[in-house]
């Protein structure tokens, strides 16, 4: 139970940040960068990313060290732009900012709109609590807030519903790192609500984000969300995950792009995917 909790610790931080984004993008971009330690931003470009790191973490990593994690985060963040094409189709037709706060700047400025500690988050631009090492858990954190950052792009006046936005952030990152299918854990532990009658209606997650539950939900919320689309790519093929995020961003009716893709509306697929954990 530790392990899954912590596995979804971060994904809590990113439904309020979902919640809340905006509004800090709309507050903080000169604000927040203005008040980093050396008040100092560095810039490097790739291809598909501009990337802007807080000066003060050289004095942790070293001048160097700041440099080749620059590089490393880059090079992290170019490969999963391809495999974004790749798996799901979705290429943002101009570069996407990514800002690496200082640690302890991060922590000051962000910390009261989270209640766990905050990895990352996106709001029009992605925005990572600052580190000297490309670590397992921060690769996780971009190839999830990139997805966002791509449908965003793709269509920005577009409400993408919660379970849909993170769900599919979910799936993308895990499927991008080499996972297929749910652990057995997850598995068991839906199985579980399921029987007990705890799942959410996708009716219920049909909101902007999920910063209104409590931590437990939102673990139950997020999970549920990811095995949806693991459920539909299994049975289905990922295939058509493509042709769902094509339909929905083409015409904005998620039910008739459900009924187009699948032959069978939402409703129906969704108790599919509950007869299938019982």
């Amino acid at each position: 139970m530790t392990a899954f909790l912590g596995r979804f610790d971060i994904r809590w931080v990113n439904s309020i940040a979902a919640f809340v984004a905006l509004l800090l993008c709309v507050v903080h971009p000169s604000g927040a960068l203005d008040r980093g330690a050396d008040g100092k931003f560095s810039s490097r470009d790739s291809a598909h990313f501009v990337l802007l790191q807080d000066v003060d973490i050289d004095e942790t990593g070293g001048l160097r060290g700041s440099r080749r994690f620059e590089q490393e985060l880059l090079k992290v963040l170019e490969q999963a732009y391809e495999r974004l094409d790749h798996f799901l189709h979705l290429r943002p037709p101009r570069k996407i900012q990514v800002v690496v706060y200082d640690a302890a700047i991060f922590d000051q400025t962000f910390a009261g709109l989270f209640r766990f500690p905050a990895a990352g988050f996106y709001g029009g631009t992605i925005c990572i609590r600052g580190d000297t090492l490309v670590h397992d858990g921060l690769v996780h954190v971009l190839y999830h807030e990139l997805v966002h950052a791509a449908l965003d792009m793709a269509r920005p006046s577009l409400a993408y519903p919660a379970w849909f936005n993170e769900g599919l952030a979910e799936w993308f990152e895990a499927r991008a790192l080499g996972k297929r299918n749910l652990y057995e854990y997850e598995y068991r532990y839906l199985v579980t609500n399921a029987n007990a009658g705890h799942l959410f209606s996708l009716a219920a997650l049909n909101t902007p984000s999920f910063g209104h539950l409590q931590t437990g939900l939102a673990q139950l919320a997020y999970l549920q969300s990811y095995a949806f689309f693991a459920y539909l790519a299994r049975v289905h093929g990922e295939r058509t995950l493509r042709y769902l995020i094509d339909g929905f961003i083409r015409t904005g009716d998620l039910n008739r792009t459900f009924r187009r893709v699948y032959r069978a509306d939402l409703r129906r697929l969704e108790s599919r995917f509950i007869a299938d954990l019982r």
